[in-house]
């Protein structure tokens, strides 16, 4: 192989490895990776998540409230398939509420709905 063959290979692996780095760390989002994940499995593959960027921080998020801070509760919980994707919309109502009920619950969290400090934490890393 010569020089130039095996200097593009090796661009072409890095920027492969980066890609799949920025979507493991949650820095690419988007419409586009969010229909990936809600179209499901593929046969004989894991399925995708969405990359959920829409606020980075910790602060009190409860029923009523709309923005990205609700848009984060919420691709974070479709994620983990407590919530349909078509519900993520930023405000919220009823279905999300229900949703972090069920995932503070299941997580040993005060069942509030509430998405406090803890509730954050959890949807995060556990």
């Amino acid at each position: 192989m010569n020089t130039n063959a095996l200097s593009r290979a090796l661009t072409r692996t890095a920027v492969l490895a980066a890609s799949a780095g920025l979507l493991t760390a949650g820095l690419l989002t988007g419409p586009a990776s969010a229909a990936v994940a809600a179209a499901g499995p593929v046969a004989g593959r894991a399925d995708t998540l969405a990359a959920c960027a829409y606020y980075n921080g910790r602060a009190l998020t409860v029923h009523g409230q709309r923005g990205d801070r609700v848009s984060q509760v919420q691709c974070l919980l479709a994620n983990r398939r407590y919530l349909r994707w078509g519900d993520v919309t930023g405000y919220f109502g009823p279905k999300t509420l229900a949703a972090v009920k069920k995932f503070q619950s299941r997580h040993h969290l005060t069942a509030n709905g509430k998405v406090d400090k803890k509730t954050w934490h959890a949807l995060y890393y556990a």
